[in-house]
């Protein structure tokens, strides 16, 4: 099984085209959406949700995926549920940069100094990061600079921000999610 969460732009026809390409790694891709705009509820419903999910499940190996306002969260649910996450353009800082879009920004700074401290070092390689070289929206490197020393980054040289083609990384997450 592997969760999808969509980035802020929940609409996006890209969103069904990851759906797709993720289910070439496993059929039973679920998209979990919600509403990117109350931060703290966003996190209980993820968490609920998620957890409905993980109980129902077969999978000794479900995966966690998601790509910007979704890797955010993918990371963080992920480590609380002790699955294996995948992170696409993480938006590390919604704090920082969703003001305007969102009702509550700071609560993304209060979520993520409440959550366990030093998680990811607690999350050591359990978490693989694909980014942008170019993403043209988020800072790829302050990023890669933020998780390297926890996780594996890998380099996309052509996707933009919304990341349209896992394409050239189903392999590279099919055998993270089924690493032992």
């Amino acid at each position: 099984m592997i969760i999808y969460l969509h980035g802020f732009d929940s609409t996006s026809p890209g969103n069904h085209e990851k759906v797709l390409q993720l289910q070439f790694i496993d059929p039973d891709v679920r998209l979990l959406s919600y509403s990117t705009r109350h931060p703290k509820h966003d996190m209980q419903h993820l968490l609920k949700e998620t957890d409905k999910m993980l109980m129902l499940n077969v999978d000794e190996r479900p995966l966690i995926c998601g790509v910007g306002l979704g890797a955010f969260w993918a990371e963080r649910i992920g480590f609380l549920c002790d699955i294996r996450q995948v992170m696409v353009n993480p938006n590390l800082w919604p704090q920082e940069n969703m003001a305007g879009k969102i009702d509550r920004p700071e609560e993304y700074l209060d979520i993520a100094t409440k959550c366990v401290s030093n998680f990811r070092e607690k999350n050591r390689d359990r978490c693989l990061t694909l980014l942008s070289r170019h993403d043209g929206i988020l800072d790829s490197q302050r990023t890669a600079e933020t998780l390297a020393p926890w996780y594996e980054i890998v380099w996309d040289e052509t996707q933009p921000h919304k990341f349209p083609s896992l394409s050239p990384h189903l392999q590279r997450i099919k055998a993270f999610k089924t690493l032992g």
